[in-house]
């Protein structure tokens, strides 16, 4: 048979493919990358621009070239913020840096001290939302929701506020970001939805005093993406997947986001070794993800601006950031809005994406929720530009609920990652056991898009054309045939199947819209 060009491909079995990647396998891997950190010199991190992240790149190339892969670096700028004092005291009672976490990238402020104030709309969004609310000398606060922590902060500022305490709608503590650094902000902590609550209750009730003191500083770094892609595959019609490389330079990062990343590695080295493929296979493992979802977002930006055919040849984008959480839930980003709501436009084809993960879970009679499409992974700049994305996530500084607990097991109101974003996130952190469940969904879900997106964009697997011999009539011998007594019919030329691919492929295309709508970034 032929399928459609030179070279035959054939479709990944998606089950065997799905048992090929292991735990084991990955969790040496982990190990690895736990090395790393631990090595002199790196200070237990694999943060951006950091030697334990030029090591962890280097790992990562390594074991891609072994094998077969040929890689490359995308190199860009990154801005990180160091805190090096903090004070916020709310009616008397003093808070510590858990309790009120500086928004990443948030400006500093010497010691002040106002009365808060509450906008009209509890999110505090526009001005709109501040009309008839004089906001000038007060500390604001206001709800996450809606619109970015950037906005909530502009708002304020506008309003005359000093500076603003965003509380979380959901339980747990809240470590948002402004992405970069943006002049007009005001300086902006995070504060557990409970306490928000209380504050607010309080300030219906009367005056209260808020003091906050941020002594911080920014510096620019360089850092890179690694990116690889299978040499086979149709590459008008790219599968892509990324998981970010980088760790907060509090700790090794071995559950965020090593596990995404060595996953992701793993499922590259095995998919290496089938043979043609009908669509190309991207691979990402991002860079500065932690300081605002910088090298996804540059790769994108990079693209729509240098090449934008190159950026609408993405069928879709898989997202796999923490797999491995120890209390963990089996988690899909909410597409289709039935679990939660998501707080930014979803692009055609996501939903369909999202399908592909909880038919196979649903096959295999493996429970799964809902999860938060809310811009706080590396999807985000995809979907802002119009590309079909989902992916897969076990919890992070959410705290589990017994209807969680009911589905995976787990302790209930604890958090999904107690050592979220802290020292503790080391091998010993990762549940093998939702690490095994994620990574051959993972498997899964490449082997089946690697063989057609055809629900995601209508592009089907190559039809495959078989050839049959050409038919023959008697003819008169040329003479000088009959002379050799060679009289072998010449067999005629088959027709390429490429104009059948074209057309399959051309029927594919759809015309994307590319969004400026920004999510909120926490």
């Amino acid at each position: 048979m032929v399928w459609g060009g030179a070279t035959s491909a054939s479709a990944v079995d998606q089950d065997a493919f799905a048992d090929s990647v292991t735990v084991d396998a990955i969790m040496e891997r982990l190990a690895d990358l736990q090395a790393i950190a631990d090595a002199p010199g790196n200070g237990g991190n694999r943060a951006a621009g950091s030697p334990g992240y030029e090591a962890s790149g280097q790992y990562v190339e390594a074991v891609l070239a072994e094998a077969g892969y040929t890689t490359s670096r995308q190199v860009f700028e990154a801005t990180t913020q160091s805190i090096q004092s903090q004070s916020v005291t709310v009616g008397g009672e003093a808070l510590t840096p858990e309790q009120a976490i500086p928004m990443e990238y948030t400006p500093g402020t010497a010691p002040i001290t106002f009365d808060a104030i509450l906008p009209t709309v509890n999110t505090g969004c526009t001005a709109d939302d501040w009309a008839g609310v004089d906001a000038t000398d007060r500390i604001a606060v206001v709800s996450r929701g809606v619109c970015s922590f950037t906005e909530k902060s502009l708002a304020a500022a506008a309003a005359g506020a000093r500076a603003l305490l965003v509380y979380n709608s959901e339980p747990g503590p809240l470590s948002g970001t402004f992405g970069e650094v943006v002049d007009g902000t005001v300086p902006s902590f995070g504060i557990e939805a409970d306490r928000g609550a209380a504050l607010v209750a309080a300030i219906g009730a009367g005056a209260v005093s808020i003091s906050v003191a941020l002594e911080q500083t920014t510096e620019t770094i360089s850092t890179f993406n690694v990116i690889a892609e299978t040499a086979t595959g149709r590459a008008e019609n790219v599968v892509m997947l990324g998981s970010h490389l980088d760790s907060v330079p509090e700790g090794p990062g071995i559950n965020d986001n090593g596990s995404g990343s060595a996953t992701l590695l793993e499922v590259a080295v095995q998919l290496a070794k089938q043979g043609e493929l009908n669509n190309k296979v991207r691979f990402a493992w991002w860079g500065a993800e932690e300081l605002g979802l910088v090298g996804s977002t540059h790769y994108v930006d990079d693209l729509a601006a240098n090449d934008p055919a190159a950026l609408d040849r993405i069928a879709t984008y898989l997202n796999f950031d923490m797999v491995g959480s120890p209390n963990y839930i089996i988690g899909t980003y909410d597409a289709d809005e039935s679990s939660v709501e998501a707080g930014a436009e979803i692009p055609p084809g996501s939903i369909e994406t999202e399908d592909v993960f909880e038919n196979y879970f649903t096959s295999i009679g493996q429970p799964f929720v809902g999860t938060s499409f809310d811009g706080r992974s590396d999807y985000q700049a995809f979907i802002d530009n119009g590309i079909p994305a989902s992916g897969l996530f076990t919890g992070a500084d959410d705290v589990k609920t017994e209807a969680e607990a009911a589905l995976f097991g787990g302790i209930v109101g604890e958090t999904h990652d107690q050592n979220y974003h802290q020292a503790g996130d080391t091998l010993e952190n990762i549940n093998e056991e939702a690490l095994g469940i994620m990574s051959k969904a993972i498997a899964f879900a490449t082997a089946s898009l690697a063989n057609d997106t055809v629900l995601i964009n209508g592009v089907a697997a190559p039809t495959p054309v078989e050839v049959a011999p050409a038919a023959t009539a008697p003819a008169a011998p040329q003479p000088a045939l009959a002379a050799t007594g060679s009289a072998d019919a010449v067999p005629l030329l088959a027709v390429s199947s490429l104009t059948l691919l074209v057309g399959a492929t051309m029927i594919g295309l759809r015309a994307r819209r590319r969004y400026s709508s920004t999510a909120p970034k926490s």
